[in-house]
């Protein structure tokens, strides 16, 4: 007893040491101890120890998580009793001490919440549904009886916070619970107890606000205890009531799907009243979390009531925010308020609709307080003083919401045109007004005062403009008023500025900037006629803007060459041509669009090819004068190839002398973006400039090669002197090696987006006849000299991955055709070329990814060659190819496999690949390898993304049934000899591991069986063939899964495994399979159905079926 005393005072010390000491080597060896402490096995009854001296409160902390992590673990290490005594213990240990260290406390209600929650289907050996972790209602009951010690309530409501939380998440921590099997619990606790305690918040909350005149918010134990209540009605709101896990993201998107058990607080007006009072009566600390509470429950289903009970509770919630608009609006200027605030106002816009809003009582008056309050929030003073560039854009996408309803009743969607006025069309030119002017105003204080620039955050700035777009088109002769007579006077001071000599640079960007905000709005205004049935009217109005814009757009470029330009400025205008393009150019836009008379009559622009014209002429500006800046370049581009994508807008471009101008220069000299002085991570531009011109030559070309060889005469140029500087390389005198690096990454770029572009087989033949043998040998010099740098190998590679994607069919050459033998023999070269360097390479972990990862090529997919005859006839490059996949395999960690995604994607895809087409090879691996490949397998069935699940039981579906068949080869005739020593090293591996497949067969069933089974189809495939092969071992987990169902359930259960292996034969032909597949998901949703009460699940806690 004295040695375990001594014990635990050294732990004491430890802690002490751990938590206080500024030596950091002894912080390291309490933290080695400790750690060490906690996975002892004798650790249980010292934590008590600890517990009951209290000397330390972080020696209790201690005994806390210890006893936690206990109780945490997969394997059961506590028996059921052990656990009861814990909890109980835990309970009297609190309520004995009410005044521990916060962190304490919080440790030990944490210990309670988990032990409840990992027993809740757990009954008392002596009674089979008498569940022994149920009663958390009584277990806190004792802490909220009397008001004796504040304390005590405050433990008793965070229990009970705590407990809820635990329910509604699946944590890291819960190592020992499946998705499902933690849906299962939250289900069963929200039935059972959830309600209850929503109830019970709610009712500590009323008491509290009838005794509010005594409450002493200084106080900061009643001010923790009514925190902690308010955060209980909060999460039994926010609770996930059907599963549905969305991410914080999606909230103001969300309509909370609450059971119909809580109808009856929902249509008590006092719950609304209560959330209502005591946003009035707390102070702003607490205050917002009673206005999110009154978000969820604005948010509720609306299914939970019908039509007569939604009005009436609609109207209490808009007669709440009348109040505080009308009577509390001064504590909206708290950010928190705001924000909340906002966020009612949202979900009053999700759930409900115009004709619903208009009949509520007093609408006319908070429709026009809500439009009051929207344009004091848009005023500029509140712009930088609120953090609030994010409350500002919930509150123009959600204080006017109502105007979403008119759009959907508009365009016939969901919703009806309300028959008593809106009013919307009396406010809306406020808002916008108020919109545009505050962003105007904001430009001068910006450029005078040093601000953070909004313009800088374009992420928000898009979010806005969408939201205001619409706001904008209700009454819009007035927007395009208030937007002409603002844009006007701002381009005549521009231009008065520009003229005048004594302007200073500061004047000036104070006009460029709020230009610039026009420009944007502009753009916004336009792009916004998609969400309404628009009038030849709007049509000309938009043609007045577009006007005004190019007129500008002209002013700008004509001074590009004298004094530069604005860049943002440019950007917004790039802006506006993607949101004119969206709604006038294209294959849908009515010819006769009345917003061609404007430009016709101010710019005689008459038509869609004259419009394209300028278009074209500003990407040719942007490209030669801004090509220094990354930024305009790529959106400049983005802009080209979104209108080369168009079937009828790609034939206007062709016929334009522009166009025809780029196709016949684009070199360095006109576009200086495509020469050696860009850095070279700007070079990626390139790439969708090729597309583009790949895309506007293939309109015209057909056969035309000499056409496809004039074109070509620049890349053909750069490619000979990228030659004669290689053939140089080996000299020590050598010095252009950054020029030619640069020579080779743009040229690589450049024709991998011509490869993308050509999907016809005639383009992509005159491309690789091209490139074939003599270029293709200059890149494979380069690659040899620069393998060891990822900005050189990286192109290189993606462009080879590119030239042997099968896309449209474009490499189905003809029979007679060696040019897929070739192709992939050119790959096979760059692969191995590439490989077998790399590997004798060492880079540093954080460069990991770029230098070695990124060279698994993809070359092996796509059907275009025959790959039989590369052994037949003695060709070395299949099995160089495969020999140095296996290498570059071997050398990635197994956990850089699915820690990567572009990696794992592209490896999961290939190994598919190998399985289907390749086995031979997979089957002769060194055993080592294969088993590598078969645990890369087993993991990818576990993983999150479906693509890689589904190719994963591809892959095993391949191999399983090359493994059996090879089976049943072994007693038939020798014409299978052959086969039988191709696949004998398989078979010896399967035969001395079985443990291999049985391991995949339990973790295929424990997913159809328990948890989310996103794709069905797929795991029945392998799942047939595992069976097959392990009979006698799939008859054992049958038996363990029946058994270990409740006794009523067994013969069920049973029956089930039966009907799952009806009129099945032991054979894997497509209609065997087929067969299992339709009886597999009928087994599922017959286990499904069945398994909603308490689940064991043998397939979780047998470790050797989990191994």
């Amino acid at each position: 007893m004295a040695e375990e005393a001594l014990e635990v005072r050294q732990l004491e010390i430890l802690c002490k040491n751990l938590y206080e000491s500024t030596n950091a080597s002894e912080r390291a060896d309490a933290e080695k101890a400790l750690v060490g402490f906690q996975n002892s096995p004798t650790s249980l009854n010292k934590c008590q120890l600890l517990l009951e001296r209290g000397d330390s409160s972080y020696s209790q902390l201690l005994a806390a998580t210890t006893l936690t992590r206990l109780c945490s673990r997969p394997s059961p290490v506590l028996t059921l009793q052990q656990r009861l005594d814990i909890r109980n213990y835990i309970l009297s240990y609190l309520m004995a001490r009410p005044k521990l260290a916060p962190f304490v406390t919080q440790a030990l209600i944490t210990l309670y919440a988990r032990i409840t929650k990992l027993g809740w289907f757990e009954f008392s050996p002596d009674k089979e549904n008498d569940y022994v972790f149920r009663n958390v209602i009584g277990d806190v009951s004792q802490f909220l009886q009397g008001t004796g010690v504040v304390e005590h309530a405050g433990i008793g409501v965070q229990l009970l916070w705590q407990l809820v939380s635990e329910m509604n998440q699946l944590s890291d921590s819960d190592a020992t619970l499946t998705l499902t099997k933690h849906r299962k619990i939250a289900s069963s606790f929200r039935d059972v107890h959830l309600y209850e305690i929503f109830q019970l918040s709610c009712t500590l909350l009323r008491n509290t606000l009838e005794n509010f005149r005594n409450m002493n918010f200084e106080d900061q134990g009643k001010h923790n205890l009514l925190n902690q209540l308010l955060r209980l009605a909060h999460n039994c709101l926010t609770y996930d009531f059907i599963g549905t896990s969305t991410d914080e993201s999606s909230d103001d998107l969300t309509t909370v799907q609450m059971p119909t058990q809580w109808r009856p607080a929902l249509l008590d007006p006092a719950t609304l009243q209560l959330f209502f009072d005591l946003y009035d009566a707390l102070p702003s600390s607490l205050s917002p979390m009673a206005l999110s509470c009154l978000v969820q429950m604005a948010a509720v289903r609306r299914s939970l009531f019908d039509n007569a009970e939604r009005a009436k509770f609609l109207n209490h919630v808009v007669t709440g925010v009348k109040r505080i608009l009308q009577q509390n609006a001064q504590s909206l200027s708290e950010p928190n308020n705001y924000h909340e605030f906002c966020r009612l106002l949202a979900r009053l816009k999700t759930n409900y609709q115009l004709g619903e809003l208009v009949m509520v009582d007093h609408y006319r008056d908070v429709i026009q307080l809500i439009a009051k309050f929207t344009v004091e929030s848009l005023q500029v003073e509140t712009i930088f003083n609120r953090l609030a560039s994010l409350c500002l854009d919930v509150a123009i996408c959600t204080q006017f919401s109502a105007l979403f309803a008119v759009t959907l009743a508009k365009n016939g969607g969901f919703g009806t045109i309300p028959t008593e006025p809106h009013y919307l069309e009396t406010y809306t030119p406020e808002v916008t007004s108020a919109y545009v002017q505050s962003r105007l105003e904001a430009v001068a204080m910006v450029m005078r005062e040093g601000l953070e620039d909004p313009l800088d955050d374009m992420g928000l700035v898009q979010q806005q403009l969408e939201q205001i777009s619409v706001i904008m088109r209700m009454d819009y002769a007035k927007t395009c008023s208030l937007l002409i007579s603002l844009f006007e006077q701002s381009a005549q001071s521009f231009q008065e500025l520009v003229r005048s000599p004594i302007a200073t640079t500061v004047d000036l960007a104070i006009q460029e900037g709020r230009l610039t905000w026009l420009v944007y709005i502009i753009g916004a205004a336009i792009g916004g006629r998609v969400s309404f049935t628009s009038s030849d009217e709007h049509d000309s109005m938009d043609g007045e803007l577009v006007c005004r814009v190019l007129q500008l757009m002209n002013l700008t470029d004509s001074r590009l060459q004298v004094t530069g330009g604005c860049e943002k400025l440019e950007l917004a205008m790039l802006s506006f041509f993607e949101q004119f393009r969206k709604i006038y150019v294209g294959d849908q836009v009515q010819m006769t669009s009345k917003v061609y008379r404007g430009l016709s009559d101010v710019l005689g622009l008459r038509d869609e090819s004259m419009v394209l014209s300028v278009f074209v002429r500003k990407i040719i500006t942007n490209l030669k004068y801004w090509s220094h800046r990354e930024p305009i370049v790529a959106k400049t581009l983005l802009l080209l190839n979104e209108l080369c994508v168009g079937y009828s807008s790609v034939r206007k471009l062709v016929k334009l002398e522009e166009i025809q101008f780029i196709l016949q220069n684009h070199t360095s000299e006109h576009f200086p973006f495509l020469g050696p002085n860009v850095d070279v991570s700007e070079m990626k531009c390139r790439t969708t400039f090729y597309t583009s011109m790949g895309r506007l030559l293939l309109v015209d070309l057909g056969e035309d090669e000499d056409r496809f060889e004039q074109f070509m005469l620049p890349l053909a140029s750069a490619f000979d002197s990228l030659g004669a500087l290689l053939t140089q390389a080996d000299s020590p005198m050598f010095s252009q090696v950054e020029e030619a690096q640069k020579c080779v990454i743009g040229l690589a770029r450049d024709l991998r987006g011509l490869a993308f572009a050509f999907n016809t087989k005639q383009s992509y033949m005159m491309l690789f006849d091209w490139l074939y043998p003599d270029y293709a040998a200059v890149y494979l010099r380069a690659l040899q000299l620069w393998y060891h740098q990822p900005q050189v190998t990286s192109p290189l590679l993606k462009l080879f991955a590119e030239l042997v994607q099968n896309r449209s069919q474009r490499l189905q050459f003809d029979s007679t055709s060696p040019n897929g033998v070739l192709l992939f023999r050119e790959a096979s070269k760059v692969l191995c070329s590439y490989g077998g360097r790399i590997l004798s390479v060492e880079v540093p972990k954080e460069q990991i990814y770029a230098a070695k990862f990124k060279g698994i090529s993809a070359a092996l997919c796509g059907g275009y060659v025959n790959f039989g005859v590369f052994r037949l006839y003695g060709d070395t490059a299949l099995d160089d190819a495969l020999g140095t996949f296996v290498k570059m395999l071997m050398s990635i960690p197994q956990s850089d496999l699915l820690a990567y995604p572009k990696l794992s994607q592209t490896y999961y895809v290939l190994l598919e690949c190998l399985a289907q087409d390749h086995m031979v090879f997979l089957s002769s691996l060194e055993p080592h390898v294969f088993l590598y490949i078969l645990s890369t397998v087993q993991e990818g069935l576990t993983a999150l993304d479906t693509m890689i699940c589904t190719g994963c039981c591809n892959t095993l579906d391949h191999i399983v049934t090359y493994v059996f068949r090879q089976l049943t080869v072994k007693g038939k005739k020798a014409r299978k000899v052959v086969e039988q020593q191709q696949g004998a090293q398989l078979i010896r591996l399967m035969e001395i591991r079985p443990e291999l497949l049985q391991q995949m067969l339990s973790c295929i069933l424990n997913i159809v069986m328990f948890e989310e089974c996103r794709n069905q189809y797929s795991m029945s495939r392998p799942l047939l063939g595992l069976i097959l092969l392990n009979e006698d071992y799939f008859g054992q987990l049958r038996q363990s899964i029946v058994h270990s169902q409740p006794v009523d359930k067994q013969s069920l259960m049973a029956q089930w495994f039966d009907n799952l292996m009806d009129g099945i034969e032991r054979n894997v032909t497509a209609k065997n399979r087929d067969r299992f597949t339709q009886n597999l998901s009928l087994f599922r949703r017959d286990v499904n159905e069945s398994l909603k009460g308490p689940v064991n699940n043998p397939l979780i806690s047998n470790n050797d079926m989990m191994t």
